[in-house]
């Protein structure tokens, strides 16, 4: 009697070490989360050296993230369509081509373009990764397994604009992609030596391509990345552009469910959703990707307009996050099966929300030392959380479905992210106008301590400058410490919401099923 394919996929074992192949599907996913924020604080180098305005510039990120949305949850078909180790090894070329790409441009629209297929071969290797690293790893082993694939999807973004500022700093921006070319050769070789397809690996034909649903998923992710990318420069709902985007990306979205749920060859099985801890799971990797990337948004902005960090010191403030989540992996890997995962997953968005409410008390006096340890918590933290919120999500996952499904949770991880980056900017943005509309009240002739502070800013101005001038530049010196004010405590009242955000997720991991250990996944039923 022949295997059946369950079967196949319960009994299959790589060929090679599992270890093996983590450490080759970490340096590609590695590479690729890198990228993503690796050019932040270079945009002003790039836009300077390729005459065109920051604005402008800011399009060398909006554009690898669309291409990188739109790849990622056609993931698993495309690996079908042309054998997933073929797919992953033909993604590592492609990307590090265009990272060679993106360092010789000579214009800022052959740099979009080489972003644009950077983008596009880079959204691929996330869930391919993920993918592979799961099936090749026993239910047992795969927190473990996990924990090295965290230290590429956590640490990179954090150390990301710490390395891109010291290498734009020291070298050019140019070397910011360069930097990817022996990474993403030794990622190639790595992969085409110990990767394997699994027999189990459904293929398909490039006849049966679902072209309607890829265009209605291209069409909403590009008008959805446009709402956020320029939703706040534009005054949102204010803006007709803004408003028409938002439509057409709603009605596109439901026309992409709709189209994937009746295809008999669907892109994107949607279907896989209907297994409880992956639906749980996407939400509150969503959620978390908010959180990540909203901080690491909203924290260099603080530092550097606040502060008055350079860029490159506020990115060496930020890096000890990057060291806390690497240490927490090593720990949290050895938990993972021997604790529950909805314990882990709490106690990570505990200190989460601990991290959150202490950046709630910054002020303008504090040292680094009070950015550096809750950032060092909440590396810890996020750890804590991805780990296990990957491993309970996937959990109870066929193995054959476990490739749609990673592609789906990396794709809700990204929207979160963007949603929070937008999301963090408005709040800031409007807060602060909010707080200084309110504060400016009390610049009165009438109010004794608004008097007190103008005479003794007016005194001390007055030994420089003269009692006329003194008297003049007096208000303005309040004013300015008016404005900063305004913007400390909107920066306070965001992390504060992030921190109470934390807090009102947490119920939502009480829904994840219990993953039988040591036993292979279930299917959906």
């Amino acid at each position: 009697m022949a295997a059946s394919p369950n079967d196949a996929a319960s009994s299959w074992k790589p060929t090679y070490n599992p270890w093996l192949i983590a450490a080759s599907v970490m340096l590609a996913t590695f590479m690729e989360v890198l990228d993503t924020s690796v050019a932040n604080v270079s945009l002003p180098h790039i836009a300077g050296n390729l005459s065109a305005t920051t604005d402008e510039a800011t399009w060398v990120l909006t554009s690898y993230l669309v291409a990188n949305a739109i790849i990622l949850p056609a993931t698993n078909w495309l690996g079908n369509l042309f054998g997933r180790k073929r797919f992953l090894v033909s993604c590592i070329v492609l990307f590090t081509l265009a990272s060679a790409l993106c360092g010789m441009a000579s214009s800022l629209g052959f740099l979009v373009i080489a972003r644009v297929l950077q983008g596009a071969a880079g959204g691929a290797l996330q869930p391919i990764s993920q993918a592979v690293l799961l099936e090749s790893f026993p239910p047992a082993k795969r927190g473990a397994a996990m924990a090295v694939f965290a230290m590429g999807v956590v640490v990179a973004p954090i150390l990301g604009p710490t390395l891109g500022g010291w290498i734009t700093d020291n070298y050019t921006w140019r070397w910011v992609f360069y930097i990817n070319l022996p990474i993403g050769l030794l990622a190639g070789l790595m992969a085409n030596a110990f990767i394997e397809d699994p027999p189990y690996l459904k293929r398909v034909s490039a006849a049966n391509i679902d072209y309607i649903g890829f265009g209605f998923l291209a069409l909403w992710l590009e008008t959805l990345q446009y709402v956020l990318d320029k939703g706040q420069e534009l005054d949102w709902f204010g803006s007709h552009t803004i408003a028409w985007c938002l439509t057409i990306s709603l009605l596109a979205f439901a026309a992409f469910v709709v189209r994937e749920l009746s295809a008999r060859q669907p892109l994107v099985d949607l279907r896989v959703l209907k297994n409880r801890n992956l639906a749980v799971g996407c939400v509150l990797i969503a959620i978390l990707g908010a959180l990540l990337y909203g901080t690491i948004a909203v924290l260099p902005l603080f530092m550097q307009n606040l502060l008055h960090y350079t860029a490159l010191d506020a990115g060496l403030a930020l890096s000890p996050r990057g060291v806390g989540a690497f240490l927490a992996t090593i720990v949290v890997g050895r938990l993972v099966g021997k604790v529950s995962n909805r314990i882990l997953i709490m106690i990570g968005f505990l200190g989460l929300a601990y991290s959150s409410f202490l950046f709630g008390h910054i002020n303008l006096s504090i040292g680094m030392s009070s950015i550096v340890w809750p950032t060092i918590l909440s590396g810890v933290a996020i750890s804590f959380i991805f780990v296990p919120l990957a491993t309970a999500s996937m959990g109870t996952l066929a193995q054959d479905q476990i490739g749609n499904a990673s592609g789906l949770f990396n794709l809700m991880r990204n929207l979160g992210g963007s949603i929070g980056i937008a999301g963090i900017t408005t709040f800031v943005a409007r807060g602060a106008q909010t707080n200084q509309s309110a504060f400016v009240g009390h610049f009165s002739q009438f109010n004794p301590i608004y008097q007190q502070k103008l005479a003794t800013v007016q005194q001390a101005l007055t030994a420089h400058e003269g009692a006329w001038r003194a008297a003049h530049q007096a208000p303005q010196v309040l004013y300015g410490i008016l404005g900063q004010q305004s913007l400390l405590v909107t920066y306070a009242h965001n992390f504060q919401v992030f921190g109470v955000l934390c807090l009102i997720t947490m119920p939502l991991i009480f829904f994840f099923k219990k993953v039988r250990k040591g036993k292979a996944p279930v299917g959906v039923h």
